[in-house]
């Protein structure tokens, strides 16, 4: 017993045993090809290599050359595939531009949510649930739109209903002054005049009012839209921006949530800055329309408190709208409105902007006039109002991301 062991042990001779064939493992060599045969049903003692060779109707005759490789990445194959990514681009193309005013209404409503967003936080960390503070948010917007409106449309009203009832009057002096009678029969205006007012003059100027009509509804559609979108918006925020944060890998979502939540907060902080600079304005315009006696002190504020809602060009437009009005007025208010307004937005421009928007965005003047053209040239007077929040989302986006990874290269 004891020479069985070292004996059996270094046996040269003895072949090696061979463990029992599995079933599974037969059944992958076989796989669905099935080219077993009685005497190895398995095809355990085949060569593997034999199952890769071509049989005789894969390899043919071979009278008419050996057959080419697959046509996988044919000429053919690819300028199809290209046309088809083509023919999706220009559909999607389509699309947009079909689309384009519903997506600047969408891209409103999300700027405006986002700027409203920190207020209801803010009422949320007051003790309110999140829906009544979303009510309260809106109910308050609507009341300052509402107060604008009612301070703009009057005014309009009246000053055309005078103008319209002095036509008369002012056409009467016009035909009393020797020198315009003398034009008239010069030029034979009353003939041309005639001649204007026929049908199709008529059917036009019909036109023209109901484009006009068109245009008043239709503007009220877009204002209702937006409206409903910035609810929404508002309502399901934390839901909207969390999809967004999950779409992202998971490997880079915690710092693509970083860098989001900071564009937002900046974009908010830009919002109530730029809303506090614009009711600033309106109201030192106020006092000043007050205390000058200007027609309309309340209008003329909501004007120049709108107007300056627009980047780098808003300042000077409401200033041009106020101006005219006094000069209207009078020589002296006139004079008056435009060294009010040129110490004004000197302080604002030197003053109470940097400080404010210091602590918000910080944007070079540049790239903010850069930006705030482009946008009116691609969106119109959104696009300036959006311009300076989304440059100072590029540039961080070009600060924490883009510059780093071109320095690890």
């Amino acid at each position: 017993m004891e020479q069985d062991g070292p004996a059996r042990a270094g046996a040269p001779d003895e072949p090696t045993r061979r463990p029992a064939p599995d079933p599974a493992d037969a059944a992958d060599r076989c796989g669905p090809r099935g080219t077993g045969s009685p005497e190895d049903p398995g095809g355990t003692l085949a060569d593997p290599a034999e199952f890769d060779a071509p049989g005789p109707l894969a390899t043919g005759s071979g009278r008419f050359g050996q057959p080419g490789r697959p046509l996988r990445r044919s000429s053919f194959l690819v300028g199809f595939t290209g046309a088809l990514g083509v023919l999706l681009a220009y559909t999607v193309w389509l699309g947009v531009r079909n689309a384009g005013g519903i997506l600047v209404l969408v891209v409103i409503a999300l700027f405006l949510a986002v700027g409203l967003n920190p207020a209801v936080n803010r009422l949320r960390s007051w003790g309110l649930r999140h829906g009544l503070a979303v009510a309260v948010v809106v109910l308050t917007l609507l009341l300052v739109v509402a107060a604008g409106v009612v301070a703009l449309v009057p005014p309009v009203v009246t000053q055309t209903s005078e103008f319209i009832n002095q036509l008369p009057s002012y056409v009467e002096e016009l035909r009393r002054n020797r020198t315009v009678n003398d034009l008239v029969e010069r030029y034979d205006v009353m003939e041309r005049v005639q001649e204007l007012a026929n049908a199709d003059t008529v059917g036009r100027a019909l036109g023209g009012v109901l484009g006009g009509a068109q245009l008043i509804f239709g503007t009220l559609f877009r204002g209702l839209t937006v409206l409903v979108l910035t609810i929404y918006f508002l309502a399901y925020f934390d839901r909207l921006r969390a999809l967004g944060y999950a779409l992202v890998p998971r490997s880079r979502r915690q710092r693509v949530r970083l860098i989001g939540d900071e564009i937002l907060t900046k974009v908010g902080a830009y919002m109530v800055g730029a809303l506090s600079i614009a009711v600033l304005a309106g109201a030192t315009t106020f006092v000043f329309a007050l205390i000058v006696g200007l027609p309309y002190p309340f209008a003329l504020a909501v004007v120049v408190a709108v107007t300056d809602l627009i980047p780098q060009i808003g300042a000077t437009l409401g200033a041009v709208v106020v101006s005219v009005v006094a000069f209207a007025t009078g020589l002296p208010e006139g004079i008056a409105t435009l060294v009010f307004f040129v110490l004004y937005q000197q302080v604002e421009n030197y003053l109470i902007y940097p400080k404010i928007m210091r602590r918000s965005v910080q944007v070079n003047e540049v790239a903010a006039l850069l930006a705030a053209l482009l946008g009116v040239a691609l969106i119109g007077v959104v696009g300036a109002l959006i311009a300076i929040p989304t440059v100072a989302a590029l540039q961080l986006i070009l600060r924490e991301v883009v510059l780093p990874r071109q320095e690890r290269r």
